[in-house]
């Protein structure tokens, strides 16, 4: 899991796809990662629609409502697009 930390750092602000164990796919931006979680923002106009919040460094609402937190475990690859 440490890796899968790092690879998001590394990634952070930028468009990247993900696919999870379940082989579902996410296509967005990386705009946060702790060491269980990446919070990416999808698409607009994509196939992920969420209502998930995270406040973000900055108070409520700093990122808005279209965040979706994926747990850092569940992650399977990620790519830069």
């Amino acid at each position: 899991m440490e890796e899968a930390y790092y690879n998001c750092m590394r990634l952070k602000n930028r468009k990247v796809r993900i696919m999870t164990r379940d082989m579902q796919h996410y296509t967005g931006t990386i705009v946060d990662v702790d060491y269980n979680n990446v919070y990416l923002r999808p698409e607009r106009g994509g196939p992920v629609q969420t209502s998930a919040f995270y406040p973000g460094p900055y108070g409520p609402g700093w990122y808005g409502n279209d965040i979706l937190t994926l747990s850092l475990f569940t992650l399977l690859a990620i790519a830069l697009i």
